[in-house]
């Protein structure tokens, strides 16, 4: 009703903080929705504080992420998820999040990954790519694949959605399969965190 009301007014900007943190699940997500709309047709510059991930990356056009009160990145919803600043907001966005495991001295990122090559389910995209092979102890598998990694002589469990078109008929607790992610799909973080270029583009 108040931002209503406000906006029968001449507005240059409106600034809501949290609005919907008092609703409960299915009222907020109606509630998203709405807000949205309303944002839209009414053509108001919008400032929407939010904690929650879903809200900032469904309702947003641009993101300012905040970390103990610095602003760590701007950009739209995809430029935050596809190439995050730094490991915190790699392994905070999205669901599940980017894969983060310890690699010469600083942290390799992934999130969607396929069957190796050599596996009929492979998919034609794939294989026009350039991309790097995983092998993965395959722990659970539902519509995801949860697998444990192993890397010079480390553990680090790591989670992907796989495509729909790949079957996970054949694919088992407890055995080992090879996947690959496309090299354009890795990222690549120091050992403070913060996003590098991949060793490729260094050694240019």
């Amino acid at each position: 009703m108040a931002l209503a009301a406000r906006s029968c007014e001449i507005q240059t900007v409106f600034l809501l903080d949290e609005p919907l943190s008092n609703l409960d699940a299915k009222l907020r997500a109606s509630a998203r929705s709405e807000l949205k709309q309303f944002q839209q047709k009414v053509g108001t510059t919008t400032i929407y504080v939010t904690h929650d991930q879903v809200e900032a990356m469904g309702m947003g056009d641009r993101i300012a992420v905040i970390d103990h009160g610095k602003l760590r990145q701007v950009g739209t919803p995809s430029e935050i998820y596809d190439h995050p600043a730094d490991d915190l907001f790699a392994s905070f966005l999205g669901t599940p999040p980017m894969n983060l495991v310890e690699q010469n001295g600083g942290l390799l990122g992934f999130a969607g990954a396929f069957p190796a090559a050599g596996d009929a389910r492979r998919s034609r995209s794939l294989r026009a790519a350039p991309s790097a092979s995983i092998a993965w102890s395959i722990s659970d598998q539902s519509v995801s694949c949860t697998a444990r990694w192993m890397a010079s002589r480390r553990s680090a469990k790591v989670t992907a959605k796989l495509p729909a078109h790949v079957p996970l008929s054949g694919i088992r607790a407890g055995e080992w399969h090879k996947f690959a992610v496309r090299e354009a799909e890795l990222r690549y973080f120091d050992r403070d965190g913060r996003r590098t270029v991949s060793p490729k583009e260094q050694a240019r």
